[in-house]
């Protein structure tokens, strides 16, 4: 008798398409995103963890523009380099090299040029085994900043549940978390999501805009990365970014 076939991990198993989050009336009904905008605008300073390069412009790269063209201070927090994207690759340094370039371009994207980053260089990969150091590194960092964006710690990715735990233990104030891979293998009303918590941000057309620019900068992530793999970021992956709103939890 053969062995029982081992069950996909959320994130390799085929994901729930666009066109399904997009008829849930809940995205264009859900209470209390814009007074979040609202709020942005009058933000001074906003922190922003990503345990990768272009995490937070998937997640929150609306909501970074929004911030950026009202003068707000920006610091992202970059975790990783993402050097472990591509398995095998033979030059990992170049791997490096082009995802930090990737992130400066698409912070210009966002018109977000002018924000610090600070990089951590954890291991990509191996967040969840300095989870420890981690939060330690980041408390300094989120500390005194009036918004905190950090991926989400239920994310079923270990690297963004791991940077999502760090953030809120190092935060002593508000922090709101966006989620990645989460619109993948999740599905319209799916109970493993805290609805209740989230808050759906309608974007500006300018913002929203600026975030597929931003995200089309990530020619590493969107490209075919050789023996078979194909992209990190699929077409249909990619589009549940490009839609004119995020969602945040708190």
């Amino acid at each position: 008798m053969s062995a029982a076939p081992v069950p996909l991990h959320p994130i390799d198993a085929p994901g729930t398409d666009e066109r399904t989050w997009a008829a849930w009336p809940w995205l264009t009904a859900a209470p209390g995103g814009p007074g979040l905008l609202a709020q942005a605008a009058g933000v001074t300073s906003a922190v922003v963890v990503a345990a990768h390069p272009d995490d937070e412009v998937l997640g929150a790269g609306g909501l970074i523009s929004v911030l950026a063209a009202a003068g707000a201070r920006l610091l992202l927090v970059a975790v990783t380099d993402g050097e472990a994207s591509h398995r095998g690759t033979a030059d990992p340094a170049a791997l490096t090299e082009q995802r930090t370039a990737e992130t400066t371009a698409a912070l210009r994207a966002l018109g977000a040029g002018t924000a610090e980053v600070i990089r951590l260089r954890l291991p990509d990969a191996g967040l969840a085994g300095c989870e420890e150091r981690l939060t330690a590194a980041l408390a300094p960092l989120v500390a005194g900043f009036e918004l905190c964006l950090a991926p989400w710690d239920r994310d079923m990715h270990p690297d963004h549940e791991a940077a999502g735990r760090a953030a809120r233990r190092a935060r002593s104030g508000d922090l709101y978390s966006y989620p990645v891979w989460m619109w993948h293998w999740a599905r319209p009303a799916d109970p493993r999501v805290p609805w209740d918590r989230a808050l759906r941000i309608p974007l500006p057309p300018a913002a929203a805009a600026a975030k597929r620019a931003a995200i089309s900068c990530f020619a590493s992530q969107l490209g075919d990365r050789g023996d078979g793999l194909g992209p990190v970021l699929t077409a249909g992956m990619t589009a549940h970014f490009m839609r004119a709103t995020e969602v945040l939890l708190r």
